[in-house]
């Protein structure tokens, strides 16, 4: 496979004013990229998992007056839709790329999930590299650094994620716009194949309990 990274150009786009024309900017230079990594990694996840995996790249089609911030391909075992699931996420604010485990504030077993994760979270610690960061909230670029969260702090996200309706959950890297590693495809590939890896525990937990409790 052929897949060149992303560069300025690619972050640019979020700068670009209007809706029409982000959104043509959007698909004309993002939106391949997301499509070839969407191939790639739908067959890297369905060999980790040993589940057939698909990919969702985003439409942002309820659009009508303002520009996307952000922009991803979407992984999960359904072909309808990812919202619903514990997925996997590849995509890009105007400030970086990131890779992602989430659990979103569509779904369904957030209760279930948040329970698990409190009973387990010693490991969670222990799992999850210091590089590795958070976020409650997908629509917003702003994470929390694993390295830097106390157990208090790890613990009120995980309660938050059951308590509150519209509250999520992620977890994985980001990458910042100007870090050279994103302009060297083959690099890049291996980055998001190994953070994936990291992340398979917290998925196939999640997975488990998805079909379990649905």
């Amino acid at each position: 496979m052929s897949f060149h990274g992303f560069d300025q150009k690619d972050f640019d786009v979020f700068a670009v004013e209007g809706l029409d024309e982000r959104m043509h900017e959007l698909k004309k230079t993002i939106r391949p990229k997301l499509e070839t990594l969407g191939e790639y990694f739908k067959t890297f996840l369905s060999e980790k998992t040993n589940d057939e995996m698909y990919y969702h790249v985003a439409k942002h089609a309820r659009r009508k007056v303002n520009p996307p911030k952000d922009t991803w391909v979407a992984f999960c075992n359904n072909n309808r839709g990812y919202k619903k699931l514990p997925h996997f996420q590849i995509g890009m604010f105007g400030s970086h790329l990131f890779i992602w485990f989430a659990v979103i504030y569509e779904s369904p077993v957030k209760n279930e999930l948040s329970a698990d994760f409190l009973n387990n979270i010693e490991d969670i610690e222990q799992t999850i590299p210091d590089s590795f960061v958070w976020s409650i909230d997908h629509t917003k670029p702003d994470t929390i650094s694993h390295k830097d969260v106390t157990r208090s702090e790890l613990q009120g996200m995980l309660e938050r994620l059951g308590n509150i309706k519209k509250a999520e959950l992620l977890c994985g890297k980001t990458i910042d716009a100007d870090d050279p590693l994103l302009q060297d495809g083959e690099a890049l590939l291996k980055e998001i194949e190994a953070t994936f890896n990291t992340l398979l525990p917290l998925y196939n937990r999640s997975i488990k309990l998805y079909e379990q409790t649905v």
